[in-house]
């Protein structure tokens, strides 16, 4: 595969979920180990041979520790479409460009190496990656994820998104929609039409239609491909997940040690009704 470039999205906002005392604005600069969170993640894509450029999206005191001749700091927008739409207008590209949130430091090279193999096989103008709650549950056990059960089994989304640029500029109505709903997998159904909601509420929705009824409505193809790696759809977005992420970074526990937090109520699964 040639060479591409990425964007890494850090602006998003510390929120309640996080606890009052992590003592950054935004949840990118959050210190796990002495380091901002988002510093694993471009250590992750660095590590990739595949990746060229990088671009990280975010404030601006990441320059500090981020800037080097592979990646660039770009100021953050208003919302994450505009971030977006900053990355890819500073890399200037026609290639596919690789997409990440700042909020996955438990990436791992090897997840995105597979990610991108897979990708390899077929041609598409966007692919997502899914994680089985078998394999999330394998590694993280307890660990609270958003899951929708479809035909070929039960899956929460990751993290990663590899897409073809003009899919982007020609689609940001539509991805502002689905980027609001994007923990909302009931709503994303209504989104893409009634017979979806029949068929979700009755395990009969498949990766294959879905694929087809989101070509239809963005006008590019895309694909779902199926991740064994969990550490792509890990994000920090509540106090359960520092604390995991904090634990297995410096070394506290391994991946198979059930982290569970108290105040963690456990896994959802929005598939079941």
């Amino acid at each position: 595969m040639p060479k591409l470039d990425a964007v890494v999205l850090a602006g998003g906002r510390v929120s309640e979920a996080l606890g009052p005392n992590v003592g950054v604005a935004y949840q990118a600069q959050i210190p796990i180990n002495s380091q901002p969170m988002v510093q694993y993640v471009v250590q992750a894509l660095r590590a990739v041979p595949e990746i060229d450029r990088i671009v990280v999206v975010g404030p601006q005191e990441l320059n500090q520790v981020l800037s080097s001749d592979r990646c660039e700091v770009v100021e953050l927008g208003e919302t994450m479409v505009e971030n977006l739409l900053r990355g890819l207008d500073t890399l200037q590209t026609t290639n596919k460009v690789l997409l990440a949130t700042g909020d996955i430091p438990l990436l791992t090279p090897e997840a995105v190496v597979d990610f991108l193999t897979q990708a390899r096989t077929i041609e598409k103008d966007i692919y997502y990656p899914i994680v089985s709650k078998e394999d999330n549950e394998a590694s993280y056990p307890g660990v609270r994820r958003t899951y929708v059960r479809l035909k070929e089994g039960v899956f929460t989304g990751g993290n990663l998104i590899l897409v073809n640029p003009q899919c982007v500029y020609k689609c940001q109505n539509q991805i502002a929609r689905a980027v609001a709903m994007r923990k909302k997998p009931w709503q994303l159904a209504r989104l893409l039409g009634f017979s979806f909601i029949l068929k979700l509420l009755f395990n009969r929705l498949g990766l294959e239609e879905i694929e087809e009824r989101v070509g239809g409505i963005l006008g590019f193809q895309g694909k779902a491909l199926i991740s064994r790696w969990p550490e792509i759809g890990i994000d920090v977005d509540k106090s359960s997940d520092l604390q995991l992420a904090r634990k297995i970074i410096e070394g506290n526990v391994t991946l198979k040690e059930n982290v569970k937090s108290e105040n963690d109520p456990g896994t959802i699964d929005t598939g079941q009704v």
